[in-house]
């Protein structure tokens, strides 16, 4: 812009830069229906419910259960066939079933019921009018397994009491043998209490007919 002395004309010349173009003002927006603006509600998405189980599902299920059961102390294949019995509909199948399911031998699979037998984690149950066996799951198989254990420990306390008695508590073994002793006695107090909580748990779900 060039200005030619006091109150001369003033005289636009090109600056080089582009020239912005004259906005044109925006049309007013239109007010929005009451209907456009409250928020629509977005529909809930439904539970999968399935009708029949996934098998590569149920196979991947056992297998990682099973590797769970055996990373506590589980022999591997009571652990496989404990982990089948839990993803069975109804908590039982027979040796055969079992075998063909996990695709081990009637020998494997007589060892492994042997072995939950004996932990008291599932039973023997004869079909009617055959030689067969079926093989199910305890209803409370995880509170009796855990019963067991205070069992156990109510062992042990016995044991340890007649060291420490042995011992004394002046020496440094008879005081680890003591503390040992107050350990597994408080561990089973708790458990004993933690047990009957269960119980009343477990039946108030089950009146309720929920879970979780």
């Amino acid at each position: 812009m060039l200005i030619k002395g006091d109150g001369a004309d003033v005289i636009d010349e090109p600056t080089g830069w582009p020239q912005q173009p004259e906005t044109q003002p925006e049309p007013e927006a239109k007010p929005e229906t009451r209907a456009q603006a409250q928020p629509q509600p977005q529909p809930q998405p439904q539970p999968l419910r399935r009708t029949d189980p996934d098998p590569e599902g149920l196979s991947r299920f056992v297998e990682r259960f099973a590797s769970e059961l055996v990373e506590a102390g589980v022999p591997r294949m009571p652990a496989r066939v404990f982990a089948a019995l839990m993803a069975s509909e109804k908590g039982q199948l027979t040796a055969a079933e079992l075998g063909e399911q996990l695709q081990v031998s009637p020998a494997a699979i007589s060892g492994a019921i042997r072995y939950l037998s004996q932990v008291s984690l599932i039973s023997r149950e004869r079909e009617p009018g055959s030689r067969r066996e079926r093989y199910r799951l305890h209803d409370d198989q995880w509170y009796l397994s855990f019963s067991r254990r205070n069992e156990v420990l109510l062992r042990w306390e016995n044991t340890l009491r007649t060291g420490v008695e042995a011992l004394g508590t002046d020496s440094a073994a008879g005081r680890r043998l003591e503390e040992t002793l107050d350990f597994f006695a408080f561990l089973r107090r708790e458990m004993t209490s933690m047990l009957d909580r269960w119980i009343e748990h477990r039946d108030q779900r089950r009146r309720e007919g929920g879970a979780g």
